[in-house]
């Protein structure tokens, strides 16, 4: 068996900066600022819990039962 060596090159290192160029097309948008999008987020409300905790659930399982 022949076995040959291989040369591995290593991957570039990606820069932290990327520009982006768009001289050909149009970019519309409502804000016209470079920083991005705004959003605005609703807090939620105070309500109260739709689960009712059944403190009597295994007297009325037993109930049933008996009434097989």
């Amino acid at each position: 068996m022949a076995w040959s060596a291989s040369i591995v090159h290593a991957q570039d290192v990606p820069s932290s900066e990327t520009t982006y160029n768009f001289d050909d097309d149009l970019v519309t948008g409502d804000l016209v600022r470079p920083d991005g999008e705004q959003l605005i987020v609703r807090r939620r409300g105070r309500r109260a819990s739709l689960i009712q905790i059944r403190e009597h659930f295994i007297p009325e399982m037993l109930k049933s039962v008996e009434d097989l």
